[in-house]
């Protein structure tokens, strides 16, 4: 890979198109990881994996890279050092999290609140 990206930066012209092209993946890629954190799924797997796109060519991110794994590293290392009921409240904390952002997003952008329906059944049943 090094290689080729080695051969594309010896030329003007692919040096230029190769940072565009990057530029452009990368961009791409951590605007919809942007859009998906709020819901569940891959959101800051996809912002990461953007930034990882851009450190190919620029320094900045290759360095902004490193300071997230580095934290993500310390999060994951203190988490698993805590004791399982502790593992199980952060656990429940952050699908309470997770829950709460579909319900309001499920609310307001497409007008279904879910909790107004399972009352109202539970009501009515």
């Amino acid at each position: 890979m090094h290689t080729t990206l080695d051969l594309i930066r010896s030329n003007p012209t692919g040096r230029v198109t190769l940072k565009i092209f990057i530029a452009i993946a990368g961009a791409i890629v951590v605007t919809v990881g942007i859009a998906l954190i709020p819901l569940p799924g891959p959101g800051w797997l996809l912002v990461i994996a953007g930034l990882g796109i851009w450190a190919v060519e620029y320094h900045w991110a290759r360095r902004l890279l490193g300071f997230t794994r580095r934290h993500v590293q310390a999060w994951t290392r203190w988490v698993t050092s805590r004791s399982l009921p502790v593992r199980f409240g952060l656990g429940a904390v952050g699908l309470v999290f997770v829950a709460v952002v579909v319900w309001l997003s499920l609310k307001y952008s497409l007008g279904i609140d879910l909790v107004a329906r399972v009352l109202h059944y539970l009501a009515t049943h």
